[in-house]
């Protein structure tokens, strides 16, 4: 393959995900000596070939190993799922090749238990939080975001998985809904946000508590300016009631952007679970660098 495929020289690391790309440049050391992020994600991208040579051009000419939605079929180049359970080898084991120096990781799939479920991107910080040492072999791991993954670990590998939408939800109440006039207000671990999310834990009338915001603040039995903060202490403290299930007690290991996992971990709180928070781009370059080293 020559020179230029020598990874063990430093590579590139691209999560690339729906909406945004992040880059690395991984030096031969395994250390991260340059990085950007940017709107352009895998949906809005056009040109693919194009937009891997604007990486390089940004960080350097080195092989890229791709992760997330990059690797979809809305993406470059389609990476077939690897089943549950999966681990960090059979992720490596399943690349699929978009060019002679770029690969892409696939995703992981789950059917069982009259479900069926996906996910790309999330597997490389799940697998990676545990090669990093942070999340141990077996455990329960939360990974906050646009869809969030609830992640049954066992001894290293995911053995299965479940996804809620909250993340989109959110969004869609905020931009299109009856509700967007009442969603400009701050969202933070505070009073309305706990109120929520022990509704959202204890009640399974999710879509009808959602028109009761509206109502409440028409009729002045509830402050506008907390609305917003309701609404997602409701999702979320839903979403942790759909996440804990029949789980064994335990902590759980909350990974992804620091904003998301405050707001999960005061959730888990009000369910009286403790929550130990990870930055879900240390686990991502810890899984990433990982495969990386069998190539």
């Amino acid at each position: 393959m020559g020179e230029a495929m020598r990874w063990s020289d430093g590579f590139i690391a691209v999560d690339w995900g729906t909406t945004n790309r992040r880059a690395y440049l991984i030096d031969a050391g395994g250390a991260c000596r340059g990085r950007f992020e940017d709107a352009q994600g895998a949906l809005v991208t056009k040109d693919f070939p194009a937009a891997v040579a604007e990486i390089r051009a940004r960080l350097d000419d080195k092989p890229l190993l791709l992760a997330g939605m990059v690797g979809s079929n809305k993406g470059w180049v389609e990476a077939p799922y690897v089943p549950c359970p999966a681990g960090l080898d059979d992720l490596a084991a399943n690349l699929k090749w978009a060019g002679e120096r770029e690969a892409i990781v696939p995703g992981v799939s789950y059917i069982g238990q009259g479900r069926a479920d996906v996910m790309r991107g999330e597997e490389v910080q799940l697998l990676g939080g545990v090669a990093a040492g942070s999340v141990p072999p077996n455990a329960l791991v939360c990974h906050p975001g646009t869809h969030n993954k609830w992640a049954l670990l066992r001894h290293g590998i995911i053995q299965n998985f479940s996804t809620v939408m909250t993340g989109e939800l959110f969004n869609l109440l905020k931009q299109h809904s009856i509700l967007a006039d009442l969603m400009g207000g701050e969202v933070a671990v505070n009073d309305a946000f706990r109120a929520g999310a022990r509704h959202g834990l204890s009640h399974s009338d999710l879509t009808a508590e959602l028109f009761a915001i509206r109502a409440r603040v028409l009729l002045g039995v509830a402050a506008r300016d907390d609305a917003a903060a309701y609404a997602s202490g409701l999702l979320i403290g839903s979403d942790v009631r759909t996440g804990l299930g029949d789980a064994a007690p335990g902590d759980v290991f909350v990974m992804g952007r620091p904003d998301l996992t405050a707001l999960y971990s005061a959730a888990l709180a009000e369910a009286g679970r403790s929550a130990i928070e990870l930055d879900g781009e240390r686990s991502f370059l810890a899984g990433i660098t990982r495969i990386a080293e069998t190539l």
